[in-house]
Order: structure tokens, then C-alpha cells, then sequence
């Protein structure tokens, strides 16, 4: 199983590569092939300076080796020895009325125990609702395919997941996350649950590039821009603080690089910003202070 995930993983990275390409007139992915010390390696793409990607990496590794004893308590496997393998990426639009997103799909090994992760959340400047339900709805679709209870669940741990509690707002306005999905957890095979996870994967792209074609043209001004920096920083703080797959990637001595690829090029913190009662950018607030259901009738 573990060379079907890697050739499922790469095959994925370069499909979502392709995907965003098309929206770019002359901008392309770098690529860079890199090793692990520690044993493994991957490659890394990043865009940056185009005219729909500011910045955007989709990263692919496969890595081995020894986890530290007191991380490797922390996971379900047994031993130290380790595998793993995925994608990731970050999207970092330059217009703000495109959203940034973030998707990752993992296989892990610990010892003798395998176990899956990943998903994809959707972090919005400008809200609009049609979009927020379109991604909902796409990944809902892939999940009803394998278990009718993974959306709600899966849906709830990313809102609980993406979630500053110093600030006690969410990153953005969710989609899926679920982790250390192994047999026990979830009733089903490890070949059942890289179903799973591969369905989920598929779903990438479908359920972000038509937001990014509705909203690529909308014009805007130095207000959205400053707005969209502004909130770019709320995205710099979880992922320094909190985010588990940059502290997985710094404890296991992974590519640096890589693993702060997600943040944003461009980025203001401004004191005590409060949007305009009734403005586009308090509709925003509103979503990401009170998780909701974007699917109910």
C-alpha cells in the first residue's frame, strides 16, 4: 500500500499543479527535488508572482527514519521507526476576493500500525455564500461515497482544529480535517480508509476552482488588499503556533523550506482592527466568530 499512496500522492500534486496553472497566463511552478538527511525525500513546486497565485507551493515527501521517543508516545503507532508520505499545499491568491486555501493528504506508518490524515479548509477574505457552500457541498459528496457520518464529524473537527483561541476565531470557514484515521478509529480497513483519503484528495479541485473562476475578475483597491494582509496575519499565527503538520515537520528535522512554504508573501498586523458595522469585511467576522451549518436547507 505504501507505493500505491506515494504514486497516488505525486499523481495528485501534479494534477493540482496543472489545475492552478490554467488560470496563470505565463507563470509556472519551480520545482525542487530535495533529500532528508533522516532518510526520504520529496519535491517541492512553488509559483510565485503570478497574476492569480501571489504564492502557492504543493509539496510532495516521502520520509523515513527514527522519531524522537517522547513525539513518538504522542502517536498511535508503536516504536520509533516511521514512514510517511503526502501532499500539501497552501494558495495564497493575490486578488482578495479569491480565497486562500489549504489541503494535505497523508499516509503515515509507525511500527506496525498505519494510519491516514488530512483535508482541505477553505480561509475566505470576502465571504460570499455560494462559494462557501459549493466547497461544503463538494467534499460533503466525497465523504456521503465511503461513511454518511464522516462530513458532520470530519466538518466539526476542522472548525474545533482551525481555531486561534487567543483571538477565539476560526482561521476561516472550515471544510474537512480528520487525522490518525487508523482501523480501530474508524471500523474499516487500511485499504478502506486510503479509499477514502483518495476520494477526498480528488475532490480538491473541484471544489476550488470554480470559486477561483467566479472571483478572479472582481476588481478591487487598496482597502481589500490591506484588508486581505491583515487577515493574512491570523493565517501566520495559527500556523506558527498550532499547526500540527509544521510541528510534525520540524521535530522530525524536515526541509525547512518546505515546511514554511505556507506563509504569505505579504503580510500586516494592524492594531486593533475593528471592520465597519455592516461592511463586507464584518460579514466575515461574523463567520469565522460562529461556525456554520453551509448546507442546511
Amino acid at each position: 500500500m505504501q507505493r500505491e499512496a506515494v504514486e497516488f500522492f505525486q499523481q495528485l500534486q501534479d494534477r493540482i499543479c496543472a489545475g492552478l496553472e490554467a488560470f496563470e497566463p505565463t507563470a509556472r511552478f519551480r520545482e525542487d527535488a530535495w533529500t532528508r538527511a533522516g532518510g526520504g525525500g520529496g519535491r517541492s513546486r512553488v509559483l510565485e508572482g503570478g497574476d492569480f497565485l501571489e504564492k502557492g507551493g504543493v509539496m510532495f515527501s516521502e520520509v523515513h527514519g527514527e522519531l524522537p521517543e517522547a513525539f513518538a508516545a504522542e502517536l498511535p503507532g508503536d516504536g520509533t521507526a516511521f514512514w510517511a508520505a503526502g501532499v500539501s499545499l497552501v494558495l495564497h491568491p493575490r486578488n482578495p476576493y479569491v480565497p486562500t486555501v489549504h489541503a494535505n493528504f497523508r499516509m503515515i506508518r509507525q511500527g506496525g500500525v498505519a494510519w491516514f490524515g488530512g483535508g482541505a479548509d477553505l480561509t475566505p477574505y470576502y465571504l460570499f455564500d455560494e462559494d462557501a457552500r459549493h466547497f461544503h457541498a463538494t467534499l460533503r459528496a466525497a465523504c456521503d461515497a465511503h461513511d454518511p457520518g464522516y462530513y458532520a464529524r470530519f466538518k466539526k473537527w476542522c472548525d474545533d482544529y482551525f481555531f486561534l483561541p487567543h483571538r477565539d476565531e476560526h482561521r476561516g470557514i472550515g471544510g474537512l480535517f480528520f487525522d490518525r484515521l487508523t482501523p480501530e478509529d474508524t471500523g474499516r480497513d487500511a485499504a478502506a480508509n486510503f479509499a477514502f483519503v483518495r476520494a477526498a484528495g480528488d475532490a480538491f479541485l473541484p471544489a476550488y476552482l470554480p470559486i477561483v473562476e467566479r472571483r478572479l475578475k472582481t476588481p478591487y483597491g487598496e482597502r481589500e488588499s490591506d484588508f486581505q494582509q491583515m487577515r493574512r496575519g491570523r493565517y501566520v499565527e495559527f500556523n506558527l503556533m498550532y499547526d500540527r503538520g509544521t510541528i510534525f515537520g520540524l521535530k522530525t528535522k524536515g526541509r525547512i523550506e518546505s515546511i514554511l512554504v505556507s506563509l504569505p508573501p505579504r503580510v500586516q498586523w494592524i492594531y486593533d482592527h475593528r471592520p465597519a458595522p455592516g461592511s463586507h469585511e464584518a460579514r466575515l467576522y461574523e463567520a469565522i466568530t460562529t461556525p456554520r451549518d453551509w448546507l442546511a436547507d
